[in-house]
């Protein structure tokens, strides 16, 4: 009994939440760093690592969410900080200004007209395509946008965290095996596509890759903020 009420102390203890992802985290990247395994992709392994301790302990994702709130508020610093690799390459995005707007406008419209034309070619419903329209930005925005245009926020974080976790597991094998090795290519591909978790990868690649991701994520997000309702409400 005293047993069962000090696991159920440690459990129900407000910083649990916060140790397990971290722990769950820390331990599937030192894995992925030691074996460069692709499918040991520590968002998606840690995520479900987090999600088998949460049902062996039987804490509901409520009182789970409740433990972890500073995580979330420090999701804001940590995209502020993006900003520093963008500083200290700020001469190298200077001369590749017309190539990054050029890839921005392409590689954006291309990402998400293709994945709007192959949900509508195998007849899924405009709530869904209006949800998986904005798969290719962060979360936050791609919740809001989903609302705007008729989409559903919750199931458009999913859409998210799955494009992110692919483009993190296949982009860089990917854009090696086309022949792509210029970091700052690299860096845009893996930003315009797969967002924060791509730009994770980008930052191992190198300094100069990951301020590249880094302004393609933020660029891509403003973009798709601003212009995706808009094109939404033309063509309705």
């Amino acid at each position: 009994m005293d047993w069962q009420g000090a696991l159920d102390a440690v459990v129900h203890h407000p910083l649990f939440g916060i140790g397990i992802t971290l722990g769950a985290y820390q331990i599937v990247l030192a894995a992925y760093e030691k074996s460069r395994w692709i499918f040991l992709q520590p968002v998606l392994v840690s995520m479900m690592l987090v999600i088998g301790v949460l049902l062996a302990c039987g804490l509901t994702y409520t009182e789970y969410r409740k433990s972890t709130e500073i995580l979330s508020i420090l999701l804001g610093p940590a995209t502020v900080a993006l900003a520093v690799p963008l500083y200290l390459n700020l001469r190298r995005i200077r001369q590749l200004f017309w190539p990054t707007f050029t890839t921005l406008v392409v590689g954006g419209v291309v990402a998400t007209a293709t994945c709007v034309l192959l949900g509508w070619w195998f007849g899924a419903e405009h709530m869904i395509l209006m949800t998986m329209a904005p798969k290719s930005v962060t979360s936050p925005i791609a919740m809001l946008v989903a609302e705007q245009i008729g989409g559903v926020a919750a199931l458009a974080a999913v859409f998210v965290l799955i494009t992110g976790v692919i483009g993190a597991i296949f982009g860089p094998a990917l854009l090696a095996l086309c022949g792509v090795h210029n970091p700052a290519a690299r860096g845009m591909a893996l930003g315009l596509t797969a967002h924060a978790v791509g730009t994770s990868v980008a930052l191992q690649e190198g300094e100069e890759c990951g301020a590249f991701a880094a302004l393609a994520m933020s660029l891509m997000g403003v973009a798709t903020a601003v212009l995706l309702p808009l094109a939404v409400s033309l063509i309705a």
